[in-house]
């Protein structure tokens, strides 16, 4: 039978299972071109997600920047020039996948029509001239091969030499070994030639993913360079601390210069101040000499420590005044050297040698405190305020100074999941219970902000605008549909200050990301 001449019946019922393959061969086609198109909705979502990431860790550098200038400055400026260069490229990027596809009609939900993009010829024509690169293709890959050049130009001995060397593989266009082709080809025709549209969008969005991944990866890599700095002794500095900041002629000049980073277990190989030897105990040298004539005198050495082998030598500076009677005033702030706005800000005025009761303080928003010589300064509007004071010396003598100080708003706090601040990680369950809070780390205050309202987005689902501090059921029923490793961003967090009388403004609260395990 199996060689004899097949029936009409047979016939039709073999060409209907040449069909059904087909069929099935086409099903599984568009089932690629769908996996690729949803991979791609996943990589762009991720990169937004990594986007407010990378928000989040610059608005922390420049924080520190603007507290410590000198410390933070000049890598505050570098990460500002790689950030633009990355959101430069990443634009280039776009523009390429927008050539690529204006011509496609997206759905109601905005997606593009993935199946519909097996063809790979608009790329080809757009991008290869037979063996040949086109002007365009030239040019996206001198965008490639030369972005690790330029992150290096801008970023220097900032970037780790390690970093560096993953960044410059990440962006290589060194031709590729294809098992396929049986031979080596061009980095950009390996990568994009002859595939499907959907499959070439993706691989640009993966693209866009490493030029992210990037940016966070050198700004992560310059904090770690940091905790490494931190741990060397050049990280330590001296401080001159006097008893007193102006002594009387044919008094002696005592005090203490302590390592600004105290360490009980460090002492000095030596001491010098002024040019003679003192003696070195943990972390600190006492000194004695006479204060010399009226005026200004500077406090001169240095701390010597063996480090690896080497004299590390870390300058003293400082100074003191030697006055013939008391005739300027002491005014110090107890907790900074800057008033916020907003804020009783506690002061401690005094006049060198005049009794407290005899010593008046005045100023915009002043008013005396529980103790003589204390006050709380409580700033309005400007930038400036000035404290005038005056004194009665004991022969009735009047005298008068004054101090200008900066007002500063009060910063932005940082959103956190159950008191961890910044981003976390755990199970839904612990999500689902934890209070969402604001805190102020290293402020000099301690201020209790209220959490009035966030918004709540799980990765691949609408935001919701949550009031209050606890995710709602709406949040619940988000985080149920959520899988392992997606990650909720909590932002737009709204706060409001508790127990002050003023409505003290503060900076935007930065947002937190929590990982589902």
């Amino acid at each position: 039978m199996a060689g004899g001449k097949l029936t009409p019946r047979q016939q039709m019922i073999n060409l209907m299972y040449l069909v059904f393959i087909a069929m099935l061969a086409l099903n599984m086609s568009k089932e690629v071109l769908s996996a690729f198109g949803i991979l791609n909705n996943k990589i762009i979502e991720s990169n937004s997600i990594t986007d407010l990431r990378n928000q989040s860790s610059f608005e922390q550098l420049a924080q520190k920047a603007s507290e410590q200038p000198l410390q933070y400055g000049e890598k505050k400026a570098k990460v500002e020039k790689i950030r633009q260069l990355c959101k430069e490229f990443t634009t280039y990027v776009e523009d390429v996948k927008t050539q690529f596809t204006k011509e496609l009609v997206k759905d109601a939900d905005g997606n593009l029509p993935f199946e519909a993009m097996d063809k790979g010829d608009k790329v080809d024509e757009f991008w290869f001239n037979g063996d040949k690169l086109t002007p365009k293709g030239q040019e996206f890959m001198d965008k490639v091969s030369t972005f690790s050049g330029k992150l290096k130009a801008i970023g220097g001995s900032s970037i780790a030499a390690s970093e560096m060397s993953k960044i410059e593989k990440r962006f290589s266009t060194a031709a590729v070994k294809s098992k396929n082709a049986g031979t080596t080809l061009p980095w950009l025709e390996y990568n994009y030639k002859g595939f499907p549209l959907i499959a070439t969008i993706t691989k640009l969005s993966q693209l866009q993913a490493d030029i992210k991944t990037t940016e966070s990866d050198i700004m992560t890599g310059m904090f770690q360079s940091d905790l490494v700095a931190a741990a060397s002794l050049t990280a330590y500095q001296p401080i001159v601390v006097p008893e007193k900041t102006a002594f009387f002629q044919g008094e002696a000049v005592k005090g203490k210069i302590i390592l600004g980073k105290f360490d009980p277990n460090l002492v000095a190989k030596s001491v010098i101040v002024n040019g003679n030897a003192v003696k070195a105990t943990a972390g600190q040298a006492e000194f004695s000499f006479g204060a010399g004539a009226v005026g200004e005198h500077e406090i001169t050495g240095s701390f010597n420590f063996d480090e690896n082998g080497k004299v590390v030598s870390l300058p003293i500076k400082g100074n003191y005044v030697v006055v013939p009677r008391p005739n300027s005033a002491n005014i110090s702030a107890d907790k900074m050297n800057v008033v916020y706005r907003g804020l009783p800000n506690p002061m401690t005025i005094s006049f060198a040698g005049i009794p407290d009761n005899k010593v008046n303080a005045s100023a915009t928003g002043m008013s005396k405190g529980a103790k003589p010589g204390q006050y709380n300064l409580n700033p309005g509007s400007g930038t400036e305020v000035t404290v005038n004071v005056s004194g009665e010396l004991p022969d009735k003598t009047k005298v008068s100074d004054k101090k200008v100080f900066r007002i500063k708003n009060i910063p932005g706090p940082q959103g956190a999941i159950g008191g961890t601040i910044g981003n976390d990680k755990g199970a839904k369950s612990r999500l689902e219970v934890s209070q969402i809070s604001a805190k102020l780390p290293d402020f000099l205050y301690d201020l209790n902000f209220q959490v009035t309202q966030f918004t709540f987005k799980v990765p691949g689902q609408a935001a919701i605008i949550v009031n209050g501090d606890r995710v709602n059921g709406q949040c619940k029923a988000a985080l149920a549909r959520a899988g392992r490793g997606d990650q909720v961003t909590i932002y737009d967090i709204k706060t409001k200050i508790v127990g002050v009388s003023a409505n003290i403004q503060t900076g935007k609260c930065a947002p937190v990301i929590y990982e589902i395990q």
